[in-house]
């Protein structure tokens, strides 16, 4: 089994030369996880059991990190609704005037039981560290809670309250950062928002500037502040805002790519002088494509990267189910192939 060694990702996210071909996944599947730590997954609500259930996943898969969830009760509430593969951006939302967001309960990340990270020291392996993401983003909450047509409107019709909505869950996405970068547990962090459909932003990047981008700059700041790199983990078309991202926001990584949006090959030549690049082989290729395509791919990219640095090999989003096991185990295989 490989030896763990986040300094390899802090290289990457540094826009240096790993020591050696390196793995990155945001997050995989549960039927995956299970196999990979050879045992069923505990109940979520001993989340100390589960972390180190994680971790022993993300390890024996060859991973220098474990990707770990906020503490309980840091999570924006929305209104219920059943489990389904997919929901519409303007359902369940909570938010539609001033009565309803005075009524709402917001988290307070200074009442969540974040000693969990404290105790991860004990549970990681040698040479591993955690990556802490967010309970989704600034402008994925702001979706949850006014829906997306509404916010869009809002823009227009009601802009006090718009920037009302966006500031209250920015103030406390950034708390939940400023705490989690503290841990010596933590090595770096992932703020996940998706930010694009398949062919531009959701908002405008005028708007994105008026309402999202201040908390952004301030959540990477944050990070930086305690001495830890933060990735971008944002779906979508990008690229009218990607200086943005790098040169304004001051993001160190940034990941999901889509081939029908732009080839990983292709980022990677556009922006890895500028931003760590991380994933990218599109996750359709990897679903409809022989064990052996998705090997080969994956090893051109790590060859296209070689001696050049700012890049992990992983898919172009996260491993769902629907993902053949044997593909998946071509892609990283492709980066563990003779590691110790």
């Amino acid at each position: 089994m490989r030896r763990a060694d986040f300094d390899n990702i802090r290289r990457i996210l540094d826009r240096s030369t790993p020591n050696r071909p390196t793995l990155f996944e945001f997050f995989l599947n549960r039927p995956l996880y299970e196999k990979l730590a050879g045992e069923p997954v505990p109940e979520v609500s001993r989340r100390a059991e589960y972390n180190r259930w994680l971790i022993r996943a993300f390890r024996n898969a060859g991973y220098d990190y474990a990707t770990i969830h906020p503490p309980p009760g840091m999570a924006f509430r929305t209104n219920e609704h059943d489990s389904a593969s997919t929901i519409s951006l303007n359902a369940y939302h909570s938010i539609t005037d001033r009565e309803s967001f005075a009524r709402y309960e917001w988290p307070d990340p200074d009442q969540c039981d974040y000693s969990l990270y404290d105790r991860l020291s004990a549970d990681l392996p040698e040479g591993m560290k955690a990556i802490v993401c967010g309970p989704s983003g600034v402008l994925e909450n702001v979706i949850a809670l006014t829906g997306y047509d509404n916010m869009c409107l809002m823009t227009v019709e009601n802009p006090g309250l718009l920037k009302a909505v966006f500031d209250r869950v920015g103030s406390v996405l950034l708390r939940h950062y400023e705490i989690a970068a503290a841990f010596d547990s933590v090595g770096a962090l992932i703020s996940n928002d998706d930010w694009g459909f398949n062919t531009q932003t959701m908002l405008s990047p005028e708007t994105f500037e008026e309402y999202l981008f201040p908390w952004h700059r301030k959540i990477a700041a944050a990070c930086h502040a305690a001495g830890k790199p933060v990735i971008l983990h944002s779906c979508g078309q990008l690229t009218e805002v990607m200086d943005a991202i790098i040169d304004d926001l001051g993001y160190d990584g940034k990941h999901s790519y889509e081939d029908k949006i732009i080839p990983i090959e292709e980022a990677y030549e556009k922006y890895h002088s500028r931003i760590a690049l991380l994933g990218g082989i599109d996750l359709d290729f990897v679903c409809r494509r022989t064990p052996e395509e998705v090997r080969q791919r994956s090893l051109k990219m790590l060859e296209r990267a070689e001696g050049r640095g700012s890049y992990a090999l992983g898919t172009g989003n996260s491993v769902p189910e629907y993902v053949p096991d044997e593909n998946y185990f071509a892609l990283t295989g492709a980066a563990l192939s003779g590691a110790e």
